[in-house]
């Protein structure tokens, strides 16, 4: 899905996957891993994670790791926050960064259709944003019932996962309209189609924010559940810079426990200095930060086992789903959650991030 903020060019959410992986990327990898293995946990120099979007408040969690001295209490002298939009798996392939975030559907797919030796290690969302959206009186879906004889705007890149949600809700193609748009949702504010395929934390609140009355038809809830915001690593990296990465979870849960404890003050602070200048509304990125907070980062999983966390029973659905949009692969493929078990039987306080 596309996420646009003044005059930023639009974003492909799930449409942005890594084709064609080059032998040069694979041996760039192969030669940054021979070049050295974990480090000291006393200094682990300098790393960097790609962020898969602009500077906003999807990336409260980051900032604050920073912004409280996480990343350098964990032995870092340096982690390069570096902006998107950008593919999570080409940055991890190329050994630019240490670490990615992207989703399990464009992750999933570049294993799958490509080969490439990536893994997802956490995962800040827990339960994808990606919405119908609609408008009260005017196309008002709130159930999969509710898009019967209407007409839905879906982007090129989002194609496949809306054919994928008909597919699993048996709902036959006939019986609504698909149109092609683009990544305004325009058409949708003035009536020129009942939905639109959206992100919670984008065009619902650009509903809001004009005074109209937003419908979500979640489809996470809704029969297509697979993680998101992903931390995907190289399986090199797993192997022989895992102290490095266990490192870098521990700052982020720590960032990430500050942020939702006050997502106006997560709000404030990037508006102020990490997404200044990029025509950020306090508006927009509170309601963002706090759509976060409640909806997405944290949930039943979080609670008992900690943040970042993907049970097995949400591996499964994640897989489900990738099968549901034609990609075949398996839960061992895609995820090792075995730092994450270090790192909470290490750090058991970290846990319990509500109290």
């Amino acid at each position: 899905m596309i996420q646009s903020t003044g005059s930023l060019a639009p974003r492909k959410r799930v449409g942005h996957i890594v084709k064609g992986l080059t032998v040069a990327a694979m041996a760039t990898m192969l030669l940054a891993s021979c070049a050295g293995g974990d480090t000291a946990a006393s200094g682990f120099g300098d790393a960097s994670i790609q962020l898969s979007w602009i500077k906003n408040t999807e990336f409260m969690g980051e900032f604050y790791a920073e912004e409280n001295g996480y990343f350098a209490d964990a032995g870092f002298d340096s982690v390069d926050l570096i902006a998107g939009p950008a593919s999570a798996e080409a940055g991890v392939i190329s050994g630019n960064v240490d670490i990615g975030i992207g989703n399990a559907i464009s992750t999933g797919t570049v294993i799958a259709n490509e080969g490439a030796p990536l893994k997802i290690i956490g995962a800040t969302y827990q339960k994808n944003p990606f919405s119908i959206l609609s408008l009260e009186g005017v196309g008002n879906i709130a159930t999969t019932g509710d898009l019967t004889g209407k007409t839905i705007g879906v982007q090129a890149s989002n194609q496949s996962l809306w054919e994928a949600f008909l597919a699993v809700n048996e709902i036959d193609p006939d019986t609504l309209t698909t149109v092609p748009v683009e990544y305004d949702p325009s058409p949708l504010f003035n009536g020129e189609v009942d939905g639109w395929f959206s992100y919670l934390t984008n065009e619902g609140i650009d509903a809001e924010l004009k005074g109209l009355n937003p419908v979500n038809l979640p489809l996470a809830d809704n029969g297509l559940p697979f993680v998101a915001e992903t931390l995907v690593v190289s399986d090199d990296a797993i192997t022989n810079d895992r102290e490095k990465l266990k490192a870098l979870l521990v700052a982020e849960i720590r960032g990430w426990t500050d942020a939702i404890k006050d997502p106006a003050a997560a709000a404030q602070l990037t508006i102020d200095s990490y997404g200044k200048g990029l025509g950020l509304t306090i508006e927009k990125e509170t309601r963002q930060a706090e759509i976060q907070s409640t909806d997405l980062v944290v949930s039943d999983d979080t609670t008992t086992n900690g943040l970042f966390s993907i049970s097995d029973t949400l591996q499964k659905q994640s897989i489900k789903t990738l099968k549901a949009a034609g990609v075949t692969i398996t839960a061992d493929q895609l995820f090792d959650m075995s730092l994450l078990a270090e790192v909470y039987e290490e750090n058991p306080d970290l846990v319990d991030y509500s109290k």
